[in-house]
């Protein structure tokens, strides 16, 4: 873990922890060089100890920062620093998908639809710079408010998930999402990014996997030889036309699936139209059941079951061994039919633990400690079948003297399952700190800097301030409590940014055409110009304006700016020209 404050390759501040996975940890930290925002991704330590696997990371991530597309997380940089290997991207302020199934259990159809058109459209765009995912999973996939997504982790998937498989030292996929031909050890395609979305379109439908397991192996073993379940059963109002699409992105058979991302891409964009609503069926043009050496894996399945089986030989051995040492002094005859005694209840004991569901965890009332020293509290917590969190926290407190408990985290008098980690909070009495003047400096570090001193809940809120002020959109204008003023340990504290408020200016005031087209520009106006005749005026002069100056600017909106002209001048009639030389005039009695 890396602590906030510290800075990456003296660039990259951190400012907190984003999420932490098996493969990595992701930190919102803050470019000191360019004054932005930018997620960074640490490898754990036991990966970046492995050369081949940091070479192969480094070169991944290098090929995969080519990509740009809006749906694709835009990488930044690829480092090391002081033995810790990082990944630079943007900074994507939204949850996963994973997050969204958490709490919507199951997304609408046209939300699945709008969610896969950009996922097959960015992943078109990577294919076709003959970048493959190979762990493509809703925790991969970030939603912002207003329905964009982001694929992250381009260039580290291959590397280490929670639940993976490897095989012949060729490391896979999160085994939900996993490709037939992944598990059987055979190299990734574009095809195997197909049918990682199939699978996760599938997910975002019901709101779980198709198959599940209580091994990797095992869930592997059914991505190659189980039919897909049928997702129409579960919700009859999903279209036909919709499970065409998964039925064919997840064919076992590759030759089956689409051909690239792009066709599936084109299969969405028509999958709720009314001409499409009856279709028949997607039957499969080839054979399914050409993928081969599944053996391996049910070998491995094997070989699973009998390591657990030994492993659970030497707990009951040790245990055994632990309990005679324990009572050797007693009487031997004691020791004997104690040893047997113990040996069969902790044998069973072991059998219905391994082998045996285990039961609901029940719920436990969380004790009133406030006002114990954290002695008391920590052994009551305890007595009560909750862990303690160590790290204790600090508010401030009134009513209980300092060093004793206020307060803990999950609250007191609350249901909570057995075994919770609970906080606990003690008070800092009357204590108290003085805020800095934190004027002008970058507000990111200002609240991380005020969380790590003092606790407090501190929150960002914006002031309006004039475009004429020229302040820089991220730095603090004020707090409050104000500069000077005292806070106590754990009290909230506000932090203010500027919001810019830009103004009309005077155009009358000397301002050129080409002035004003750039200030629409820059806002988004649209412009109309009339002109007026009036002599009193030079050409092009600026007459009026349809804003006042000193008005806010709202982007989309209409200016009319009025322009002077001059009279236009009626051209004069010309005369005929006189003919030149002499010209003999004929006689009048000419015969």
């Amino acid at each position: 873990m890396i602590v906030k404050g510290a800075k990456i390759n003296d660039r990259y501040q951190i400012i907190k922890t984003l999420g932490e996975g098996g493969m990595a940890n992701v930190y919102l930290a803050h470019d000191t060089i360019l004054d932005r925002s930018v997620a960074v991704k640490v490898l754990r330590g036991d990966l970046a100890s492995d050369d081949k696997f940091v070479r192969r990371f480094q070169r991944e991530a290098l090929s995969a920062s080519s990509l740009s597309h809006q749906n694709i997380v835009e990488m930044y940089d690829v480092g090391e620093d002081d033995g810790q290997y990082y990944i630079v991207m943007e900074y994507v302020d939204g949850k996963t998908l994973k997050q969204l199934l958490k709490v919507r259990g199951r997304l609408s159809l046209t939300e699945v639809i709008d969610i896969m058109l950009q996922l097959t459209d960015g992943m078109a765009h990577a294919h076709d710079s003959y970048i493959i995912h190979r762990d493509i999973k809703p925790q991969n996939i970030m939603i912002l408010s207003n329905g964009v997504i982001k694929i992250t982790d381009f260039g580290v998937a291959t590397a280490l998930n929670s639940t993976q498989l490897t095989q012949t030292n060729s490391v896979m996929g999160t085994v939900h999402y996993l490709p037939p031909e992944q598990a059987n050890g055979k190299g990734s395609t574009i095809k195997s990014d197909i049918y990682s979305m199939g699978i996760l379109m599938y997910e975002l439908l019901s709101g779980s996997v198709p198959y599940k397991g209580d091994s990797a192996v095992e869930i592997a073993l059914k991505h190659l030889k189980e039919p897909l379940p049928s997702i129409r059963k579960e919700n009859s109002s999903i279209p036909q036309s919709l499970e065409n699409i998964i039925i064919k992105s997840t064919a076992k058979n590759p030759k089956n699936r689409y051909k690239d991302a792009r066709e599936m891409h084109e299969d969405l964009k028509t999958a709720l139209d009314e001409s499409r609503v009856n279709e028949p069926r997607y039957v499969y043009p080839y054979a399914e059941n050409d993928l081969e050496n599944t053996k391996a894996l049910d070998n491995e399945l094997e070989i699973i079951k009998k390591k657990e089986e030994e492993k659970t030989k030497k707990e009951v051995a040790k245990i055994e061994e632990e309990m005679f040492v324990e009572n050797k002094k007693q009487n031997k005859l004691l020791i004997v039919l104690l040893s047997i005694f113990t040996s069969l209840i902790i044998i069973t004991t072991v059998i219905i633990i391994l082998y045996f569901k285990k039961g609901d965890v029940k719920d436990v009332l969380i004790p009133d400690v406030s006002g114990y020293t954290t002695v008391k509290a920590a052994n009551t917590l305890t007595d009560a079948g909750f862990e303690v969190n160590t790290d204790y926290k600090y508010v401030a407190s009134d009513v209980y003297e300092e060093g004793y408990v206020v307060k803990t985290s999950p609250e007191i008098g609350r249901k909570v399952k057995e075994g919770t980690v609970i906080t606990i909070y003690l008070s800092s009495g009357d204590q108290a700190f003085t805020i800095e003047d934190y004027k002008g400096k970058n507000y990111l570090e200002v609240k991380g800097k005020l969380e790590e001193i003092c606790d407090c809940n501190v929150t960002v809120e914006t002031e309006k301030v004039d475009e004429e002020d020229k302040v820089k959109e991220d730095i603090v204008l004020k707090t409050s409590p104000a500069a000077g003023e005292s806070v106590k340990i754990g009290e909230a504290i506000v932090i203010y940014i500027p919001e810019v408020e830009y103004k009309y200016p005077d155009f009358t005031s000397g301002y050129t055409l080409e002035q004003i087209e750039k200030f629409a520009e820059k806002h988004e106006l649209n412009v109309d110009y009339k002109y007026v005749t009036d002599d009193t005026l030079a050409e092009g002069t600026i007459i009026s304006q349809s804003r006042a100056p000193k008005s806010v600017v709202t982007p989309k909106a209409n200016l009319t700016i009025t322009i002077s002209r001059k009279t236009e001048e009626e051209p004069e009639e010309e005369l005929p020209e006189e003919p030149e030389g002499n010209i003999e005039e004929e006689p009048e009695n000419a015969e």
